[in-house]
């Protein structure tokens, strides 16, 4: 498995399987699969409803935790300073784990430089390696560069050929951070991407399917990616990218498709459901 260096000095690989949208059972079943695949890299949530699945998936597998780059994430509703710990314990308990190799902030909302403070104590005492942002553009990611002691490793955006992140990627390049890629197919049940004629033409010359060239577009062009999948089908080939490469006119060619047109706004909607998703996290099968 290919892996990129973070700038903590922590390899992780640039491949891995997210569980968004997965039913426990799914999830379960999926990380499974994954691991006894050639995945290394798994990502989940507290609010996704699965990190206790997740956690009987890794214990069952023959995979060493410190194998495993295991990430999740914590909602802004515990964005505050006597929160963020709790929340924390809570989901290493749910996975049955140690430690997190890397946390994300799920949102810019909330007291997230509360949070992030809080986030670097735990660096400091081991229950968790790395930190990272989800969805962070403008003047909320400013506000974390210019606030933290400890970098983060990445931020997770919507990413897509429609969607490429060009000024976010000149500012995390920048900085010294990564791009994880989340809908890096286009979103779930949209094949409108892969059903381009672009991408048709290009999944004959190299013998792969629409999907795996867009997947190895981000590649390409240095992001992280994290596409889900129930299907073992398709988790194998989501990890069956790196017998090819696009060349640089192909990358032209994809750069052009760029829409700058993001699917979902991830901040305005957060607020009101914020008690709900709380409410919910000790639910978890």
């Amino acid at each position: 498995m290919k892996t990129v260096t973070l700038n903590n000095g922590m390899e992780m690989p640039v491949v891995g399987l997210g569980v968004f949208r997965l039913s426990p059972e799914e999830a379960e079943a999926s990380v499974k699969f994954a691991l006894e695949n050639g995945y290394r890299s798994i990502d989940t949530a507290n609010v996704y409803f699965n990190e206790k699945a997740v956690g009987r998936a890794i214990k069952a597998s023959e995979v060493a935790r410190e194998d495993i780059f295991l990430t999740s994430k914590i909602w802004p509703s515990d964005f505050k300073r006597n929160r963020v710990r709790p929340a924390v314990e809570a989901t290493l308990a749910r996975l049955g784990v140690d430690y997190l190799d890397c946390l994300v902030l799920h949102q810019a909302a909330g007291k997230y430089l509360e949070a992030y403070e809080v986030c670097e104590e735990l660096v400091k005492e081991g229950k968790i390696r790395s930190i990272a942002l989800s969805n962070f553009y403008g003047k909320h990611y400013d506000k974390v560069l210019a606030h933290c002691k400890i970098k983060p490793v990445f931020n997770t955006l919507e990413c897509n050929p429609l969607c490429q992140q060009h000024k976010m990627k000149e500012i995390l390049d920048k900085d010294g951070i990564f791009l994880e890629s989340w809908y890096p197919l286009g979103g779930k049940g949209n094949t409108s991407i892969a059903g381009l004629e672009l991408f048709q033409n290009l999944a004959k010359k190299y013998g792969k399917t629409p999907q795996q060239i867009i997947l190895r577009w981000h590649i390409d062009r240095g992001y992280i990616i994290i596409p889900g999948s129930k299907s073992p089908k398709h988790l194998q080939q989501n990890l069956d990218l790196f017998d090819f490469s696009l060349t640089e006119e192909e990358m032209k060619q994809i750069e052009a498709i760029d829409q700058n047109k993001q699917r979902l706004a991830v901040v305005g909607w957060i607020r009101p459901f914020l008690p709900l998703f709380r409410a919910n996290y000790n639910k978890q099968q």
